[in-house]
């Protein structure tokens, strides 16, 4: 991935939006670095779509200011329009062939006829539909449509490319698989994309960065997986899967390993801080293996077995997140349903939660003052 984030292509600054007394946005600055892919989550009523339409210079704020390549940019910049495609939760297609569609932009921006063919059938096979071309754009799939979609974007040769939650409307198999493709496409070609999503997973494959709203504001931004495996506070983390964050103190560091003490459970990260330091520390659910109390474990490259016992068991899909406990200390597993028959889990029944050093997620404690 090729973004600097010294050299921002998109950055808003100071931005409001009021539609009625309940709802404001307020963006005190947002950089979009030149070649990343940037996520824009949150729950619904966030703000998300708005904040997308105001960069995307569909929409006017009401104060503040939208900067591409440096320059300002507004609803009125024809020049900065020209500069950005958007792909949508529907595909819009057209009756017509597939090459057709792709061709629109190109029509409707004076791009002369002997120009399109070449640019189409590039789009096209960066999407992975060189061989669709002549085909009849009604008659696609879900995912076949939103490759189409997303062709007719890139064949425009944006600056910056939106999608706004591109995938929503697919099933769960065909929008895993959309994910990596998506994923590919925007980072194989270096394309600078805003990529709106609900969805933390689909943030975490397709996306480089992100930008958590609530309730119109940003509440954590950077590396995504930053933001989704290290939340700030307890309404992050439940958003993102997880359990709140883990906060203790650095008992000793040596060969790029921290021994950190969570509340009398020593628990091994990767790291350089020094001793005394104050922590917050994250573990996403999908690095938590659970093994029956008792049972032998396999010598592995596992530096964290943590005996606790189940506090809770809640279904999500086609696994479960079991919470387990030891004294004050939460952590969330993904389990599959199989595991959980096999391993009879059930709250109360004691656990040990095994995971890496490399998995845990650790950052200095700002909240809290460093011990000498």
């Amino acid at each position: 991935m090729n973004a600097s984030a010294s050299t921002p292509l998109l950055r808003a600054e100071g931005l409001r939006v009021s539609y009625t007394d309940r709802f404001t946005l307020d963006i005190e600055c947002l950089d979009v670095p030149e070649g990343g892919t940037l996520a824009l989550l949150g729950p619904s009523g966030s703000g998300k779509s708005t904040l997308l339409r105001v960069l995307g210079l569909l929409e006017q704020p009401d104060s503040g200011r939208v900067l591409l390549a440096g320059k300002r940019v507004d609803t009125r910049s024809r020049e900065g329009r020209l500069e950005m495609a958007a792909v949508f939760q529907n595909p819009y297609l057209f009756h017509g062939t597939v090459a057709e569609n792709v061709a629109l932009g190109l029509r409707l921006r004076g791009v002369p006829r002997s120009e399109r063919p070449g640019r189409v059938e590039a789009s096209l096979e960066r999407v992975g539909l060189s061989d669709m071309g002549d085909a009849s754009a009604l008659r696609l799939s879900g995912g076949e449509a939103q490759r189409v979609a997303l062709a007719r974007a890139l064949v425009l040769a944006p600056k910056v490319l939106l999608l706004d939650e591109p995938l929503t409307s697919l099933d769960a198999p065909l929008k895993r698989d959309m994910m990596v493709e998506f994923s590919r496409i925007l980072h194989h070609g270096g394309t600078t994309a805003v990529y709106v999503t609900h969805d933390q997973e689909e943030a975490g494959v397709v996306a480089d960065r992100a930008a958590v709203l609530r309730d119109g504001r940003i509440v954590a931004e950077g590396p995504v997986e930053d933001v989704i495996g290290l939340p700030r506070d307890d309404w992050l983390a439940g958003f993102v899967g997880m359990e709140p964050p883990l906060r203790g103190t650095v008992l000793s560091a040596e060969d790029g390993a921290i021994h950190v003490d969570c509340d009398g459970v020593e628990i091994v990260a990767v790291g350089a801080l020094p001793a005394g330091t104050p922590v917050r520390l994250g573990i996403r659910p999908e690095d938590v293996a659970l093994v029956k109390e008792g049972e032998d474990i396999p010598a592995t490259s596992i530096r964290n077995l943590i005996h606790t016992e189940v506090l809770s068991v809640s279904p999500r899909g086609a696994t479960y997140v079991v919470t387990v406990g030891h004294g004050s200390l939460r952590l969330a597993a993904s389990v599959s349903r199989a595991a959980v028959r096999e391993l009879s889990i059930a709250p109360e029944v004691a656990v040990v939660a095994a995971f890496k050093a490399t998995a845990v997620r650790v950052t200095a404690d700002d909240r809290a003052e460093v011990m000498v």
